[in-house]
């Protein structure tokens, strides 16, 4: 209640002290310091437009105060008003291209408002004027990243880091630019299902290599499996292309000539980024045995702090009727997307996740009851060139021969990836 006080007593002052009215005119007749003051604290008290108010007035008499520009410049790009920034920090420029605190600030300015390409022009003009300047230097850097050239900003990071050595800033970001460099990844993926019943154990085993383009990702998978003592194999390519900001789309087909797998499956499916950092999607799966199921899905995603929420519901129609399923998900982050924990509740069953050779009995295997836990953690080696995962799942399903009578189906999943240039 105090501090409100204060507040409110520091604009009474900044804008009675600041202002004398004359007729229709509003003159500026303050100190232009202490009137600077006083708006900064306004400024950093979350009340910006009174600050700005304040800059503004003493500007009409001191146009070149170029410190008070600059900072309501600044409050302009908090506000993410970057056209009015951008105006401010070209007036204080064109008059003192010295000035190199307005560089880095309008490098910034351009950097928040999503214009790489500006920020990296600005760069290349202010080391001209600053030559080897660290901070602009790792202005240059981020612009490059932003402009999906890491190479190039490792290469800007590297002349930082020769000037000095000991700069943690840019030590940290060569960390991370070298796992954006790395463009290509081989993994690889093997799991077993133990069953308390009916069935033998299980396996499935993948081996893949993914490459990520300026389009979008590419990955290509083999997979193997084992099961009712039959070996089979499976051939997959999976497309992830860029469609727009915040717009992507998933692209599927394998083949197979093996009963284990289907004759052929393909898929696709769209994801759109909204507000409040919610995802959606939707898309549709096809499996090809002698006869062709198709599995309806999407997905609603939510990101919040260091979690993600998904659900993701699986719809198959068929001629007794349709069958339903669905996935919730929660993923715990920790230091970026390769390192989680894992979290997923599922309930039905669904031919996406389980592909069996239904041989005509459709209607009977999409309708049982199952319900699934999993548990996963994922993590990265230091320099985060290997990524490792494991899964551990506990399923409780009904058995497609016998309805009414459940078994038990205990998983483990482990997983490698090697990330490089």
């Amino acid at each position: 209640m105090i501090s409100k006080l204060i507040i409110k007593i520091t604009y009474i002052i900044a804008f009675f002290g600041v202002f004398q009215v004359s007729g229709q005119e509003i003159k500026f007749s303050g100190n232009p310091d202490t009137s600077f003051e006083n708006a900064r604290n306004l400024a950093f008290n979350q009340h910006r437009k009174q600050a700005q108010d304040t800059l503004l007035y003493i500007l009409t008499k001191y146009p070149d105060y170029n410190e008070i520009r600059s900072f309501l410049a600044t409050t302009y790009s908090w506000d993410s008003e970057y056209k009015k920034a951008r105006k401010e920090f070209a007036y204080i420029l064109e008059k003192d291209a010295k000035n190199k605190s307005t560089w880095t600030a309008a490098i910034k300015n351009e950097l928040w408002a999503d214009m790489p390409f500006a920020a990296l022009e600005m760069t290349a003009i202010a080391l001209k004027i600053f030559p080897d300047d660290s901070e602009i230097l790792y202005l240059k850097a981020t612009a490059q990243e932003s402009t999906n050239n890491p190479i190039d900003a490792l290469n800007t990071v590297e002349l930082i880091l020769d000037k000095n050595p000991e700069d943690q800033k840019a030590k940290d970001f060569k960390v991370n630019l070298n796992v954006k460099a790395r463009h290509n990844t081989i993994g690889i993926n093997s799991a077993i299902d133990l069953y308390s019943s009916v069935f033998d154990p299980m396996q499935y085993h993948t081996l893949k290599y993914g490459r990520q383009t300026k389009y979008g990702s590419i990955i290509g998978k083999v997979n193997f499996n084992r099961r009712f003592q039959e070996n089979g194999l499976q051939y997959e390519v999976d497309l992830y292309p860029k469609i727009s900001k915040g717009f992507y789309a998933y692209l599927n087909i394998g083949l197979s000539n093996s009963f284990l797998f289907p004759d052929v499956r393909y898929g696709a499916e769209l994801y759109k980024s909204l507000p409040k950092s919610f995802e959606v999607s939707l898309g549709f799966r096809t499996l090809k045995y002698t006869t062709t199921t198709t599995i309806y899905t999407g997905s609603v995603g939510w990101y919040t702090g260091n979690s993600y929420w998904s659900f993701r519901p699986y719809i198959t129609p068929g001629g007794a009727g349709t069958s339903s399923s669905g996935t919730l998900s929660y993923r715990k982050y920790r230091s970026d997307a390769d390192n989680y924990l894992g979290l997923s509740l599922g309930i039905g069953f669904s031919p996406e996740t389980n592909q069996f050779n239904f041989s005509g009995n459709e209607a009977s295997i999409l309708n049982l009851k199952s319900q699934k836990f999993n548990v996963g953690y994922y993590f990265t080696t230091s320099n985060k060139q290997n990524a490792w995962g494991t899964q551990f799942a506990v399923t409780h399903q009904e058995i497609i021969f016998d309805p009414g009578n459940y078994f038990w189906i205990y998983s483990l999943n482990l997983s490698w990836e090697l990330k490089f240039k």
